[in-house]
């Protein structure tokens, strides 16, 4: 089973393209004989939270991709560490704003994704779908689903899971300026991620990193 989350629209936008995309992957997986799900998270610290560890219970899911926007960047990025820390430069949308409070009190100080980051990155550049290893989920939702994630997941070793943030929409992008990508690309990556996943059970070793 394949537990795919994608985030209703925030920061006032009408649509996000997280979930849109989410969407669209399921119903290409299952066209492909797969198993799998998708549900909206709401953007909102805590709730977030909840709503997926209802569907971790409900679903059972052998792999875990919880997609969020990221509006600004080019590509779609696959995130490496899960950091504990919420300081949002934005309320939630219920108005919440935390400041350096902890995702998980006690919890360790990050956590990094169990996905073949790597490999998938390679899976999408083959499809000529812009993509990269990205170093921070940021401080927002997106970081707090993301630990939240990994830290249900500390001890189901079996479970594979991690983030992935997608640009904005072609339509988002040109309304605000920003890079975008167009939705069938979003989901035609995050299938090839989802079944790179299940194929893989060793990241390749290949650099990815970051000077800044």
């Amino acid at each position: 089973m394949i537990l795919l989350t994608g985030f209703e629209p925030f920061g006032g936008e009408a649509t996000n393209p997280s979930w849109l995309a989410v969407q669209q992957a399921v119903e290409r997986l299952r066209e492909l004989g797969r198993d799998a799900v998708a549900v909206e998270i709401p953007c909102v610290f805590g709730e977030s939270r909840a709503v997926l560890d209802v569907a971790l219970e409900d679903h059972h899911p052998d792999i875990v991709l919880c997609v969020g926007q990221a509006g600004g960047r080019e590509r779609i990025s696959l995130e490496r560490v899960a950091i504990n820390v919420d300081d949002a430069r934005i309320p939630d949308n219920a108005g919440n704003r935390p400041i350096d409070a902890p995702v998980v009190d006690g919890g360790p100080a990050a956590y990094f994704s169990t996905l073949p980051i790597k490999a998938c990155a390679q899976a999408l550049h083959a499809l000529d779908i812009p993509a990269e290893v990205s170093q921070t989920a940021g401080t927002y939702v997106c970081n707090h689903l993301f630990y939240g994630l990994m830290h249900r997941l500390a001890d189901r070793p079996e479970v594979r899971g991690g983030f992935i943030h997608v640009p904005y929409s072609l339509e988002q992008g040109e309304a605000n300026g920003q890079p975008g990508l167009s939705i069938e690309a979003m989901a035609a990556g995050l299938v090839a991620i989802a079944t790179t996943t299940a194929s893989t059970v060793r990241d390749v070793r290949v650099t990815a990193g970051a000077e800044h």
